[in-house]
């Protein structure tokens, strides 16, 4: 089975399991559904004051729902959103609910890896911390990876020059893959990801699949049978 690892307004397809991401601004909830997981979170673009309490709310209650397999996408934005202090209050109050209910955290992060990285070592989260959309560099991959995190690659990046280089740099047990909403068909990443490690298709959903058994703790599997 292809695992799309971040998605938003997705529908079951055959063969695929998707992670749906629900926002906190937004009407949608999660429920029981074929193929489908989700994670729910606060995003920093619609992180809001006047409304933190019950943004906050929605995350706490619909984090326990038996189809919500993470908390996210949550995180720190420099182009756009909320004023960085309420992104950060925001983000830090996720990593207590992710903690809390024992789920992993899915984050999204656009130039200000200092603050992520800083929120990490202040916080000492014992629950996973996935990256989505990563589409840095080299460097960047490996000082992630060496704290601990994973790395889902941004679906674009599969098309560019340096995507092999970056391959190498992350470990195949900490790399996941994802769509992130965007109309790409996730086997076509799924192939030309393993073109550019070496290995089958087969065996990239293999070791994808194995990472999810250890980010998401089995909860994932409840849906993906």
């Amino acid at each position: 089975m292809y695992i799309d690892i971040h998605s938003h307004n997705s529908k079951p397809a055959k063969g695929i399991f998707t992670v749906e991401n629900l926002m906190a601004h937004e009407a949608s909830v999660p429920a029981l559904c074929e193929g489908m997981a989700f994670s729910v979170g606060i995003h920093p673009w619609f992180a809001e004051q006047s409304n933190y309490g019950a943004q906050l709310d929605f995350v706490k209650h619909y984090g326990g729902h038996s189809a919500v397999t993470a908390i996210g996408e949550a995180g720190f934005d420099t182009l756009k959103g909320a004023p960085a202090a309420l992104q950060l209050k925001t983000f830090e109050e996720q990593v207590r609910i992710s903690e809390n209910l024992q789920k992993p955290l899915i984050i999204h992060c656009a130039g200000a890896w200092e603050e992520l990285l800083s929120s990490f070592r202040r916080l000492k989260p014992a629950m996973p911390w996935l990256i989505h959309g990563f589409r840095g560099k080299k460097a960047l991959a490996q000082q992630l990876v060496s704290k601990g995190m994973y790395l889902s690659l941004w679906h674009g990046y599969v098309l560019t020059p340096l995507f092999p280089e970056l391959l190498r740099t992350i470990p195949a047990c900490r790399l996941f893959l994802e769509t992130d909403g965007s109309g790409a068909d996730i086997r076509i990443i799924y192939e030309k990801t393993a073109a550019a490690l070496g290995l089958t298709t087969q065996e990239l959903k293999e070791q994808i699949a194995a990472n999810c058994g250890k980010v998401f703790l089995n909860t994932i599997h409840v849906f993906a049978k």
